[in-house]
């Protein structure tokens, strides 16, 4: 349980299961496990509770690109907990393969990678270079789901 207790020394909480909100439905699985690969759906950042946290709007008129930054962090813990809650163990992860970023950008923004680093280095401070080092991508968008800022989605290597 070594990953679960560096992510509590650096300050942070996983969430407990995304909570869908009033007359949305969840019709996905949030991870999926084939072999030894998992693809963890898109996630947003949330509360600890499970609801969403936000912060909703196009960046960076709606949303400064600091807050966006942020949220992408935090879409990275929502993601570390529903891997947890698909494997048990964050210290079966042996690989961070892929990434894909999304933001809900403006016409013409162009530090989508600025705002999807908040992923990015998060993942590298909780699993280090030889675990958390992945290939990515990191888009514009002109709107994604409930006014999410960001969403990330991933590709992750674990062993039997």
């Amino acid at each position: 349980m070594y990953i679960e207790r560096r992510i509590s020394e650096l300050g942070f909480v996983l969430p407990s299961e995304a909570q869908a909100p009033p007359g949305f439905e969840f019709s996905f699985e949030w991870v999926r496990v084939r072999g030894n690969r998992m693809f963890v759906s898109g996630h947003s950042p949330q509360r600890p509770d499970g609801s969403l946290a936000g912060p909703f709007g196009a960046v960076p008129s709606e949303v400064p690109l600091d807050a966006a930054t942020d949220a992408a962090r935090d879409a990275a813990l929502a993601a570390l907990a529903s891997v947890h809650r698909a494997i048990g163990d964050l210290d079966r992860i042996s690989a961070w393969l892929t990434v894909t970023g999304m933001v809900n950008a403006d016409h013409g923004f162009t530090q989508t990678t600025t705002a999807i680093n908040g992923f990015s280095d998060l993942v590298l401070q909780v699993f280090g270079p030889e675990v958390g080092a992945h290939a990515r991508t990191a888009i514009g968008v002109a709107a994604l789901p409930m006014n999410n800022a960001v969403v990330v989605s991933a590709e992750i290597e674990i062993d039997g």
